[in-house]
């Protein structure tokens, strides 16, 4: 059996960039995988999916993960379908470069709602079924959860609290069965850098030196690959 065969996994913002590198990762590694994404169509649905059926990996819900009803309706079509995930990836997320006092209120709220409130919603809604299934959450924060950046006054303060949810969550399930990991990867070629186009400013990285989406699906891939007997806390990647 494949490393990840009979094992269901939810990934969050798994359209693009990290969350769909992640996402095919898993369903190479066997897993079906339930990707949440606000564009996606719902066009394959859970009924009839089971753990161990068929060779079709993936399927798509839609899922604004700032809004608590679509967050709630994934969850509960998921469990009345499949069951609990083995797996959880939080990945949703989005980025802001702007300087501390040029940062709209609504700005800095975006940040917050997108990264921090997104991330808890999803937490509150799928863990206490994952706890029965000895089940593995892997939270993707970044550079900017540990150390501050010119810039990144609201993207930071949400990567900041996003660690401190991955610091609470394992805290409050020591014991209890559940893994819990924090992946903080460096910067990463995604298309959130499209509107910043860092090749062109002289104190960004270029984005031929940043990471690959896939670099990061490989560190998560490793975490929720391992041995029942080990928890991988943290893995921090960066481009060399």
């Amino acid at each position: 059996m494949s490393a990840l065969g009979g094992k269901v996994a939810v990934v969050t913002g798994a359209s693009r960039g990290i969350g769909r590198a992640v996402a095919e990762a898993l369903e190479g590694a066997g897993a079906l995988v339930v990707r949440l994404a606000r564009s996606a169509t719902d066009e394959r649905p859970l009924e009839g999916l089971r753990r161990t059926g068929g060779h079709d990996r993936r399927v798509e819900l839609r899922c604004d993960v700032t809004v608590e009803r679509d967050v709630a309706r994934a969850a509960e079509t998921l469990l009345a379908t499949v069951g609990p995930p083995d797996i959880l990836v939080n990945n949703a997320g989005t980025f802001l470069l702007k300087p501390l006092v040029e940062t709209t209120g609504e700005e800095f709220l975006r940040q917050i709602d997108v990264n921090l409130l997104g991330a808890f919603l999803v937490l509150r809604a799928f863990v206490p079924a994952m706890v029965e299934r000895d089940g593995h959450v892997v939270t993707i924060g970044s550079i900017a959860d540990h150390v501050g950046f010119p810039g990144n006054a609201a993207y930071a303060a949400s990567k900041f609290g996003v660690r401190g949810l991955h610091e609470t969550l394992k805290a409050e399930y020591a014991g209890r069965g559940l893994r819990t990991t924090l992946v903080s990867p460096g910067p990463t070629d995604t298309s959130l850098w499209d509107p910043i186009d860092p090749d062109r400013q002289h104190d960004l990285p270029n984005r031929a030196a940043m990471l690959q989406p896939s670099d990061v699906a490989d560190a998560v891939l490793f975490a929720v690959t391992r041995s029942r007997r080990a928890n991988i806390d943290l893995i921090r990647v960066m481009p060399i």
